[in-house]
């Protein structure tokens, strides 16, 4: 059933830059042949993991017949210098393939992996730089608000201090502080970096990107940077890798809008994954689609374009065409109170009036979805029985309906002090069945004045591809908090938010149902309005 493989060597290599930075890579290659087409991952966590996470181990890449270098970013793993993150990444990178090209084991051929970070490395090169020959970016976007760091005007919670640590612990580690290693690796293991993650980012890593996002308002486009990428670069062969319950989906699904509009042919697979957990058979899409463009390897009858998985139907399908859908809110004000008696009700007009009470003490939590501690498909038929949750149902469906796109819920809404959260989730309630399983999930932070005024916001959520079967109903949920995916709202101007505190106030938020919407953009139709 198996053959035997070829013989894999690994050696260490170093790049020295021009102004004396060493960076080290290491190195995977068949032990005779070649030379090989290069594959090249450059990243922060350290080169012998090389993102084993998700990707299966270099050797077996080179297996493939490939040289795989992956290699330790300025400022990480062996590499010298300081770590800057993403604004460093454009200058290192055009050195860094020329170095490539040239190795022995090199025939001159480039491709680019990785995922997350090193999803964004491929991207990044000063003007002019000539591109590889293809790129596998996964789960990484363009945007470090609005694809690595915020959603809805607010921070994430969990992922980022999260993420900011194990960067920190790494930084800790480089300079010999074993004692700032542990308190960190400690506050992990016992959740207390929920509450102490930014006073430790701010002791042990007060330049790392966590800690300056942190400092950043979501609200002010000005402080965030979005990172421009050439349209040669992106006209490039290209096989973006997504996944529904992924933070960086956005980035992903923009890449994809750019890459076309510049004329590219880009390749998208947005599948049942996690940002760390993917789905099997991702491996064998990237050797077909490196073998293509790196080999010129007959791949007729694999997959192109662009391949979606349906969530309910557990099966892949291409794209499809179809008009937006809207349906209103409808309630008498018990919503909160029985998660059976609020409406949704297609097209028509919302009515009535609902109220959600916000307790800090006991603030909803984030399940499933994108941003939550455990991310992926959920149960959350729990949770809309709690009385600070409004939940609008639509009547069981008389036939098959397919939801394809971007969902969004335009609400009127105020509140008695000057800040609330809009915490909203989409559900399938199946025919015959007490469970809700959670669609998709989106966050909405309204601060200052107009918090306190009858405005409407617009919350967008995370894009999905779901089929609901005759009999089905479609749930949206409101609540007022998702803890830890953001930060509790204290019901003030306060930028963070983090962990509830004495000074946490309660929030009555008012919701003005006349007018209310929830829209499911299709996919294809062109740039999302602005929230």
């Amino acid at each position: 059933m198996f053959a035997d493989s070829p013989t894999v060597r690994s050696r260490d290599g170093a790049l020295i830059l021009a102004d004396g930075v060493r960076l080290i890579s290491k190195l995977w290659f068949p032990e005779s042949g070649g030379p090989w087409p290069a594959l090249l991952m450059r990243q922060p966590y350290g080169r012998d993991i090389a993102s084993t996470v998700t990707y299966a181990h270099p050797a077996w890449w080179a297996q493939q017949g490939f040289l795989v270098v992956v290699q330790d970013v300025r400022g990480q793993g062996d590499s010298t210098g300081v770590f800057r993150g993403f604004s460093q990444e454009a200058n290192d990178t055009a050195a860094t393939h020329a170095w490539v090209r040239a190795l022995p084991e090199c025939n001159g051929k480039l491709g680019c992996y990785g995922f997350s970070y090193q999803g964004l490395t491929q991207l990044l090169a000063p003007a002019n730089s000539l591109p590889p020959e293809c790129f596998a970016p996964a789960m990484a976007g363009l945007d470090e608000r609005d694809d690595w760091s915020c959603t809805g005007g607010a921070h994430w919670w969990h992922l980022g201090l999260g993420w900011g640590l194990q960067l920190a612990a790494l930084q800790a580690k480089r300079r010999g502080d074993d004692q700032a290693w542990y308190n960190i690796r400690r506050s992990l293991e016992d959740g207390s970096y929920l509450r102490d993650g930014p006073e430790l980012l701010k002791e042990h890593d007060p330049e790392g990107m966590a800690w300056t996002w942190l400092q950043r308002d979501p609200r002010d486009r000005d402080q965030w940077p979005i990172h421009p990428v050439q349209t040669s670069w992106l006209k490039q062969p290209m096989l973006l890798l997504g996944g529904w319950w992924d933070p960086h989906l956005s980035g992903v699904l923009k890449l994809w809008e750019h890459s076309n509009a510049a004329g590219g042919s880009p390749e998208l697979m947005v599948g049942p994954a996690t940002h760390l957990e993917w789905w099997p058979g991702v491996q064998t899409q990237l050797l077909r689609f490196f073998n293509q463009h790196l080999k010129a390897a007959d791949t007729s009858g694999s997959t192109r374009g662009s391949q979606f998985w349906n969530i309910t139907q557990s099966r892949w399908q291409e794209a499809c065409t179809s008009s937006t859908k809207t349906w209103s809110l409808q309630s008498s004000g018990l919503a909160c109170t029985d998660p059976t008696h609020g409406l949704l009700q297609p097209d028509g007009s919302g009515m009535g009036m609902e109220w959600i009470v916000h307790d800090p003490w006991r603030p909803m939590p984030a399940i499933g979805g994108h941003l939550s501690p455990n991310p992926g498909p959920a149960n959350r038929a729990t949770l809309d029985r709690r009385t600070d949750v409004a939940t609008f149902n639509t009547l069981p469906f008389t036939r098959e309906h397919e939801l394809f796109g971007h969902p969004q819920l335009r609400l009127r809404a105020q509140a008695d002090h000057p800040g609330f959260d809009l915490c909203v989730s989409l559900s399938r309630c199946a025919k015959g069945d007490n469970s809700a399983e959670q669609l998709s999930t989106g966050v909405l932070r309204v601060l200052g004045d107009r918090a306190q005024t009858v405005l409407e916001h617009v919350v967008q959520l995370q894009p999905l591809l779901a089929t609901l079967e005759e009999g089905d109903q479609l749930r949206l949920s409101i609540a007022a908090a998702a803890w830890p995916a953001i930060g509790v709202n204290p019901g003030d101007n306060t930028t963070p938010s983090g962990s509830p505190s004495p000074e946490h106030r309660v929030v009555t938020l008012t919701l003005h149902l006349t007018d209310s919407k929830l829209q499911l953009i299709p996919m294809n139709s062109g740039k999302l309005e602005n929230a």
